[in-house]
């Protein structure tokens, strides 16, 4: 017989890639973590971790193992919905996840709509990034993300997620309002190509947007500024610094003497729900999607 738990432990560690991260993710020791996938080879009778290098990598054992363990959540999952199935209405706590733009514009009108529409159901938001909101899905603090997607994401086809699309969010070019593309309905970006630029940090997953569409559109960006906020970004247009990509769904400080011009091509990021494998059916993440999707509807038009 499996022990649950251990495998738990061996999911944690492919997750995370390495034992010392699944342990501090599980809030075990790095020690009791080893303990617990030894103790799961020692059932199985067989190897689930070997040196690589300072480290470890999980055998192909582990990896097929690891392919039942994922489909075994997902039927928990799944068993849990259909323990409720008889309740009725959206009842109780529905934990979610969204990077700043994706909370002030998706799911704070959602949760307000829903406070109205089902009483019994409480849907409590937290802001996260998108490395981290999957990292909360794996761990189960959270039952539904908004995330961008990104190289970095984990394959659509991984079963311990469900990822759908939600919405494709437009960047417009911002410039300073009397720039002489800010008359224009709609601009190609290699009209910007000698100007000064303002981008994203690197490690924002907006900046590869950023880069692509400049890339597509002939040229590379002169980067002389970058920032984390979209707000940030904007008050560096509005003091003549240079121009950006800014996604439609940011909101930015008003009266600010700047100017957003959609652009040709069409760039744009791509924005994802994701709930567990085998949870998007329950009543509650239900109503939650259904409401998402309406005011994604809405969002960029």
């Amino acid at each position: 017989m499996i022990d649950l738990r251990r495998l738990h432990v061996l999911r944690a560690v492919a997750h995370y890639g390495t034992v010392t991260a699944a342990a501090r993710a599980l809030h075990f020791t790095t020690s009791a973590a080893s303990q617990q996938i030894r103790q799961l080879a020692r059932d199985l009778d067989v190897d689930l971790l070997e040196p690589q290098g300072r480290g470890v990598r999980l055998t192909p054992a582990a990896q097929s193992l690891l392919a039942h363990a994922d489909a075994i959540q997902a039927r928990w999952e799944q068993a849990e919905l259909d323990l409720r199935a008889d309740h009725g209405s959206p009842a109780g706590v529905l934990r979610t996840s969204g990077f700043p733009v994706a909370v002030s514009v998706l799911l704070a009108p959602a949760a307000a709509r829903l406070r109205a529409l089902h009483p019994r159901l409480s849907v409590r938001i937290q802001e996260a990034g998108v490395p981290e909101s999957f990292d909360l899905l794996f761990e189960g603090e959270i039952d539904l993300a908004v995330v961008e997607a990104t190289p970095q994401n984990p394959p659509l086809a991984d079963e311990r997620f469900d990822q759908q699309p939600l919405l494709d969010d437009p960047f417009d070019l911002v410039v300073p309002e009397d720039h002489p593309l800010a008359g224009r309905e709609r601009v190609d970006l290699a009209d910007a190509a000698h100007e000064d630029w303002i981008a994203p940090v690197p490690e924002s997953p907006c900046r590869p947007h950023v880069m692509s569409a400049c890339g597509g559109a002939g040229f590379s960006p002169n980067v002389v500024h970058h920032a984390l906020d979209w707000n940030v970004t904007a008050h560096l247009v509005a003091h003549r610094l240079g121009v950006a990509l800014i996604p439609r769904l940011a909101q930015l400080t008003p009266h600010l003497p700047i100017t957003r011009v959609g652009c040709t091509g069409d760039p744009h990021r791509k924005l994802l729900t994701c709930t567990r494998g085998g949870a998007a059916q329950r009543p509650a993440v239900v109503a939650v999607l259904r409401e998402l999707r309406m005011v994604a509807h809405t969002a960029v038009a």
